[in-house]
């Protein structure tokens, strides 16, 4: 990584800078401010390119943490740069800016909050503006740890998508089982409907020839005593 890989960086609330820092000249604030005003509202991070540089945005909770890096630097290392600065930030300042109430750098549309809102923005880049300096000192210097850093959180964020594919996958499964299960139900409920049926059906066909042997029987029986009573002339026989 080349000694200018790391350009500029700033620390936003909204549209307001509040801490930034560049051993460089040029129109790289100029550019990035132009930047910061066409964010997109979707989405926490965000990369533009120009002219050989990368303007590599981190958007939290309405601060915006920013650093302009030479494109040799790569799409992902920035962006562990990005989230020291983001962790750094919130422990020195997350606290008193939850715990204020009507906060100057809370969104707050209150134009009486405007020379409030860079009093402080003055006050933090003095406080901050260094410990910038000292983030793109320390990735300059800690190449190879900031690249391994940049690998493994790549590699974490490849197993969170397996993992949510597995978990979908394991969803899915789920929902055919139980749509299988239900199949299962009904076909056991068919099952003992059916055998309902066929033993009332056995009974009726029972009864039905019983019926009939005792027609055919008594038939039987009728001739019989016909018979008898037309050759023995009544009981004389």
């Amino acid at each position: 990584m080349s000694q200018k890989g790391w350009i500029y960086s700033f620390v936003a609330k909204g549209t307001v800078i509040l801490a930034e820092h560049t051993s460089y000249s040029g129109n790289f604030s100029t550019i990035a401010v132009q930047c910061l005003q066409k964010l997109p509202s979707n989405s926490s991070k965000f990369t533009y390119s120009c002219d050989g540089h990368t303007f590599n945005f981190l958007i939290d909770n309405g601060f915006v943490f920013l650093v302009v890096a030479d494109e040799s630097v790569g799409m992902t290392v920035p962006f562990v740069f990005l989230e020291r600065v983001q962790d750094d930030f919130k422990q020195q300042y997350g606290v008193s800016i939850r715990n204020e109430g009507l906060h100057p750098l809370a969104d707050d549309d209150d134009d009486d909050l405007f020379e409030d809102r860079f009093g402080i923005a003055y006050n933090l880049d003095r406080e901050f503006g260094p410990r910038l300096k000292e983030h793109m000192q320390y990735c300059l210097n800690h190449p190879e740890e900031i690249s391994k850093l940049s690998k493994l959180k790549a590699q974490i964020t490849e197993v969170k998508g397996i993992m949510m594919d597995n978990i979908e996958k394991v969803l899915d499964r789920e929902e055919k089982i139980e749509l299988l299960g239900g199949k299962s139900e009904n076909l056991r409920f068919q099952a003992d409907s059916f055998q309902r049926q066929g033993r009332q059906l056995r009974r009726q066909m029972w009864l039905q020839n019983l019926k009939i042997k005792v027609i055919v029987g008594g038939t039987i029986l009728a001739l019989i005593m016909i018979l008898w009573l037309s050759v023995c002339a009544g009981f004389k026989c």
